[in-house]
């Protein structure tokens, strides 16, 4: 006869790369945030903000990545063209 299963003890956390991917971008978030209110930055500091926080909603790798391209790419344009 199989056990019942006990609530709370079954912590799925999903797929390591998942979990990988948004401390690297947590962490890049963070080290923009970082500079960009040092420097008084907007975009550095907007940047940063978005990369520290999207990852806790966007449960697919190529998703979390794709975003940090389009937040890094989007930052660096406007601060080219600016």
């Amino acid at each position: 006869m199989p056990e019942p299963k006990q609530r709370g003890l079954n912590m799925d956390l999903g797929n390591p790369w998942t979990l990988i991917s948004g401390l690297v971008i947590g962490l890049v978030g963070m080290v923009l945030f970082m500079y960009g209110k040092r420097e008084q930055n907007l975009r550095a500091l907007g940047a940063g903000v978005v990369l520290c926080v999207y990852p806790y909603f966007v449960a697919s790798v190529v998703l979390m990545w794709v975003v940090f391209a389009l937040v890094l790419g989007a930052a660096w344009a406007l601060g080219k063209y600016e």
